[in-house]
């Protein structure tokens, strides 16, 4: 107890100079510093973003439209690099205010203060997608560090479970017709490529199938033209209440081989986009990198779903007599067995997102909910201070793509702070630096950051 009373006594009395910035004595400018050094890498990385963004809108971009996407570029930089630059400062600003460190004001306090102030910056329309890619991130780094204290346990395929039942909650939205009046969202053009514009909401006026169909005449199987005429009734075999012009059997198998193609095509395709440079230095290991099982992940995924929620959707229609949008719910589950092909965290987290947000402002609508002021900003403040906390403290819970981008666009700061004095805190944040350091290959090619200032 005396030993670890006096680690919480060297955590406490820590100053911030030797903990954020070692190579200055100056709390302005080590703030000044990381603002200059996060301007260039987060101006290239939106405006790749925007740029891509203009891209995909398939026409040749006016000038107002590149006067939009460099002003909102700007925007967005300015947004970021004051998110960062703050928080350094606001680390320095707590701690004087507090006399010392302690576990929660270390990082999270002082990025809970300045996220949600900087996110006002922003443009309004973007300030929701933030929030939810944020939250996205958070919330697998909030499990992994539950997980490291044992507080939680991962299942397996728990991915595609969360996928699965925010796919189902998504098609009973897009099936009852709500994507065009409270629940509006990108989202639904991508689903409607996938189970087709068919299976698009509202439906129509339910039909009820009361009459009783003819008993066919017996068959004899063991003649061709029976057989073939047997197929030829399962291939035209619908229900009135279908939504489809084609019989059931072929709407489902097009249904499920339209989405495995443009999946395959999809996969492949951003794998050649990524491996450009090795084309065309005719280093492209194409074995390797495209021929392989990998390739046809998200195909298998996207067309299984497609081929057994409509071969479900149809089932049900035949058996109950009529179409209802509840149907899209054992039809997503039922689909969801495909999934188990794609088993990808980060959609999976993004898919939970958007449909609870999706399912939040329908029940806002029908005045089953109350709606929260300022939402996004309290999602956004609350989850970006836990990737701060986790970034710092706990950097092995953090994915380590965003590990590095936080390392780069800071010019190097990240991997040069000092937590030896925080081993009272029982996290080895020290020792987990180190390793994701590591890990990633950090190399400091220098004794300072970039835009040291130095006072």
């Amino acid at each position: 107890m005396a030993a670890q009373s006096k680690l919480s006594e060297v955590a406490f009395k820590c100053t911030c100079q030797e903990f954020v910035h070692p190579w200055t004595s100056s709390c302005a400018c080590a703030m000044a510093g990381m603002l200059l050094s996060l301007i260039p890498g987060t101006f290239r990385t939106y405006s790749m973003v925007y740029l891509f963004s203009l891209a995909m809108r398939m026409r040749i971009p006016s000038l107002k439209d590149l006067k939009n996407t460099l002003l909102s570029t700007l925007q967005s930089t300015a947004f970021l690099s004051l998110n960062g630059s703050l928080f350094v400062l606001a680390i320095c600003l707590v701690r004087q205010f507090l006399g010392g460190f302690y576990f929660a004001t270390a990082t999270w306090v002082p990025a809970l203060l300045v996220s949600s102030l900087s996110l006002v910056v922003e443009r309004p329309e973007r300030r929701a997608p933030l929030a939810m890619y944020v939250a996205n991130v958070g919330v697998e780094t909030l499990w992994k560090m539950l997980e490291a204290r044992g507080l939680v346990r991962s299942i397996p395929n728990g991915q595609v479970l969360i996928m699965g039942a925010s796919l189902t909650a998504l098609m009973y939205l897009y099936r009852a017709g709500l994507h065009k009046t409270v629940a509006k969202d990108a989202t639904f053009k991508g689903l409607g490529l996938i189970v087709g514009k068919e299976e698009e909401g509202p439906l129509q006026t339910s039909i009820l199938n009361t009459s009783r169909r003819p008993r066919p005449p017996r068959l004899n199987i063991r003649c061709i033209s029976s057989n073939l005429l047997i197929y030829d009734k399962l291939m035209a075999l619908k229900h009135p209440s279908c939504p489809h012009k084609h019989g059931c059997a072929l709407y489902a198998l097009l249904g499920g081989l339209k989405p495995f193609l443009g999946g395959v095509g999809l996969q492949v395709g951003l794998k050649l986009l990524l491996n450009i440079p090795k084309i065309f230095q005719l280093k492209m290991q194409w074995r390797q990198q495209i021929f392989n099982k990998g390739s046809l992940q998200l195909g298998l995924a996207l067309g299984i779903f497609s081929l057994l929620f409509k071969s479900t959707s149809c089932a049900l229609r035949h058996s109950f007599g009529y179409d209802k949008a509840i149907f899209a719910i054992p039809a997503g589950l039922m689909g969801s067995i495909g999934l188990l092909h794609f088993p990808n965290t980060t959609v999976s987290l993004y898919l939970m997102f958007k449909s609870l947000q999706l399912l939040y402002n329908w029940g806002v609508s029908q005045g089953k909910v109350p709606e929260v002021p300022n939402f996004s900003l309290i999602m956004y403040g609350f989850f970006t201070s836990v990737l701060c906390h986790s970034t710092v403290l706990e950097a092995q819970s953090m994915r380590p793509s965003y590990y590095k981008f936080i390392e780069t666009i800071s010019g190097g700061r990240l991997s040069r702070f000092n937590m030896k004095s925080f081993e009272a805190f029982g996290v080895h944040s020290q020792d987990q630096a180190n390793q994701v350091i590591k890990k990633l290959g950090i190399v400091a090619t220098s004794a300072y950051p970039l835009f040291p200032l130095i006072v």
